[in-house]
């Protein structure tokens, strides 16, 4: 019996998504809860797995095909996977090059086919040696080409040479083009500005130093980071400030009685940022631990919409990356993100002595429609005190 595999509801604020990535090929066998295929988001990867055990028999949709949500992209014959092992892979011919026993992706072999590329002479990178499209794109003959080699209009996504000056164009993932889409959109639809201030992080580090043994063994094996500080700062700041923690909906202000805060976490794919709901609930070692697992989700491709939908206020932490200083972009309908830098040793001038502190350098980019300069600058004022002295957050004074 043939079931049909479908793309996953998309959430209303997603209105389609692209085949990332087969897993699985016409003729290969799957049990129930394989993974079969990825598919991009302009958020998120979402996993398609078999309903049942079987054969898949058809691909509707190749990689970089566009899927709406629930429309059927595959087809499976439901049946015992140790039988159908043997009996269906001779007739699986349209995975498999006539000159070549090597597996080859749906997308790979239409590529070849239209640019007249010998499958037989490519050597797979994918799992089990399978040809992927990628293999294709950067397959270049030995030999000079022959006349009836591809015409040069499909060499859209080919590497091109010139002596020893490579160039290669490759698609973007929806994910990346649509960071592009909402970064660009920000700078043209906000007044960003940006204002500046350093904080003295001794007293930080001299609490993470003491208590850093005891923190991890009292909360399970989690580590006392430096996120934690700020996002109880900012938590703190933000109910002195309620209009930093508003969001403009059309011609309204809209007062968020909680605070969620997003945190950026980079990964292959982008940006991403995923929110700690109530994090005015949440203790350090709450916090510290949820942004742990979310920084593992995001590199496993994990998050889900939902983890990374809302948010009132955002934190992005530049510094684990070395950035000294930079004015950090505007995370939509949100109207300020305060941007973490690295730390550095710099000679003060305190009690009129000279002397040695690390100095992390914080940037605070916020919409000038909603946001007076002298709230914005008394809202990161705020934040700098609170860190430098630590005591003041667990006292809220």
């Amino acid at each position: 019996m043939a079931i049909e595999i479908k793309a996953p509801t998309y959430p209303e604020s997603v209105q389609e998504g692209s085949v990332a990535t087969w897993h699985k090929n016409v003729g290969d066998t799957v049990s129930r809860d394989e993974l079969i295929v990825d598919i991009e988001t302009d958020k998120v990867v979402l996993e398609v797995v078999a309903s049942a055990s079987g054969t898949l028999t058809e691909v509707r949709k190749n990689e970089g095909d566009i899927v709406l949500s629930n429309e059927v992209i595959a087809l499976l014959e439901e049946g015992d996977v140790e039988k159908s092992t043997v009996t269906e892979q001779p007739q699986s011919s349209p995975q498999v090059s006539e000159q070549s026993d090597a597996l080859v992706n749906p997308a790979a072999k239409k590529l070849a086919d239209e640019r007249g590329i010998d499958l037989s002479k490519i050597t797979g990178s994918g799992k089990g040696g399978r040809i992927t499209k990628e293999d294709v794109v950067n397959y270049k003959p030995s030999a000079a080409p022959s006349e009836s080699a591809a015409p040069a209009v499909q060499v859209a996504e080919e590497i091109v040479g010139v002596g020893e000056r490579i160039e290669r164009r490759v698609a973007m993932t929806r994910m990346r083009s649509r960071i592009a889409e909402r970064l660009l959109e920000v700078t043209q639809t906000t007044a960003s500005l940006t204002t500046f201030n350093e904080v003295d992080m001794s007293a930080v580090m001299g609490l993470r130093k003491s208590y850093q043994d005891e923190f991890v063994k009292t909360h399970n094996g989690t580590r006392l980071g430096f996120m934690g500080f700020f996002v109880k700062a900012a938590v703190e700041a933000l109910k002195r400030f309620p209009l930093v923690n508003a969001s403009i909906d059309g011609t309204d202000i809209v007062y968020h009685g909680y605070q969620d805060i997003g945190v950026a976490v980079s990964t292959e794919r982008g940006l991403v940022v995923p929110v700690l709901r109530n994090a005015e609930n949440m203790s350090l070692a709450t916090i510290e631990n949820g942004i742990s697992d979310y920084a593992g989700k995001a590199r496993d491709g994990k998050l889900t919409i939902e983890e990374m939908t809302g948010g009132t206020f955002t934190i992005t932490n530049g510094g684990v990356y070395g950035s000294l200083l930079s004015t950090p972009i505007i995370n939509p309908p949100q109207t300020a993100i305060l941007g973490m830098h690295s730390i550095q040793q710099r000679p003060m001038a305190i009690d009129g002595q000279v002397v040695i502190r690390p100095i992390m350098n914080l940037a605070l980019s916020y919409d000038h429609r909603l946001i007076d300069g002298k709230d914005a600058v008394q809202f990161l004022v705020t934040i700098k005190q609170l860190i430098e002295d630590p005591a003041k957050i667990l006292l809220e004074i």
